[in-house]
């Protein structure tokens, strides 16, 4: 199910999960971008926030050991500037493998349920670097915040799908991921997890079982300049189905056994 190193190519070892340069071409036009540099990489990780930092170094080798952590994909991050990390949800563990997967912080947007789940939890996402978002209905203030964000060249990632996926199936998503791609003009990076799932469906007080757990990332998706004029509601379900069907096409193809090489995890 997750794919490991191909034996013609070096994998890049990021904070245990094995980053391989391998590439699954997802669509018409899926096109190959240049292998994030190391100094990219050194460069960004000297703005992760303290929390988030201190949170990504803990999960590293777990995710590592325990749940086998494959990255696929990896040449297609863009190296520097802003971009939005699109990618399908089935628990809180999915953004825990983005955070260590991805070699630059995201800034996640969350929903206003998730964010005030507990007391703790809305100063946690603060100190974190989430942004607070619906994406069910218009939130002016929080696509502004967010276009900040991009604007200054970070990293923005979103669960487009909104709540948890409750069997393992992807949903329909909101049309918040494609009114901040057409906003912002910065291109959608799609990516595909696959595991977590498994590891946490049926399992109490949250805590997952071991299972192994990828990550694909996509080409990245352009959709032109950023937009000031009106964005009608038939152009962001357009944009919001286009994104959807890549995270899907990742999924099959993470899923299917043809993309499965075989490899083994290396040390951070």
């Amino acid at each position: 199910m997750a794919p490991g190193l191909d034996s013609n190519r070096s994998p890049i070892l990021t904070n245990g999960a094995v980053l391989t340069s391998s590439s699954v071409p997802v669509g018409r036009d899926t096109e190959r971008i240049g292998a994030l540099p190391s100094a990219g990489r050194r460069s960004a990780a000297e703005q992760f926030p303290p929390l988030y930092g201190l949170l990504r170094r803990g999960c590293a080798p777990l995710l590592r050991w325990l749940f086998d952590l494959r990255v696929t994909g990896v040449e297609h991050l863009p190296a520097s500037g802003g971009f939005v990390l699109a990618a399908n949800h089935h628990n809180y563990v999915d953004g825990v493998v983005l955070g260590v997967a991805l070699p630059r912080p995201i800034a996640f947007l969350v929903m206003p349920r998730v964010f005030n789940a507990s007391p703790l939890h809305p100063s946690f996402h603060r100190r974190a670097g989430s942004i607070r978002v619906n994406l069910e209905r218009p939130d002016p203030g929080a696509i502004k915040q967010v276009l900040r964000v991009l604007a200054g060249g970070n990293v923005v990632g979103i669960f487009p799908e909104g709540p948890f996926s409750r069997d393992g199936r992807m949903v329909p998503g909101q049309p918040g991921v494609a009114m901040i791609a057409l906003r912002s003009g910065v291109p959608v990076v799609p990516a595909a997890i696959e595991g977590t799932y498994e590891a946490l469906v049926g399992r109490k007080f949250y805590l997952p079982r071991r299972h192994p757990v990828s990550v694909r990332f996509g080409a990245p998706m352009h959709f032109g300049r950023a937009r000031r004029l009106p964005i009608t509601r038939g152009e962001r379900e357009e944009i919001t189905r286009r994104i959807m069907g890549e995270i899907a096409a990742l999924l099959q193809s993470e899923r299917e056994p043809s993309a499965t090489v075989t490899g083994q995890a290396g040390r951070s």
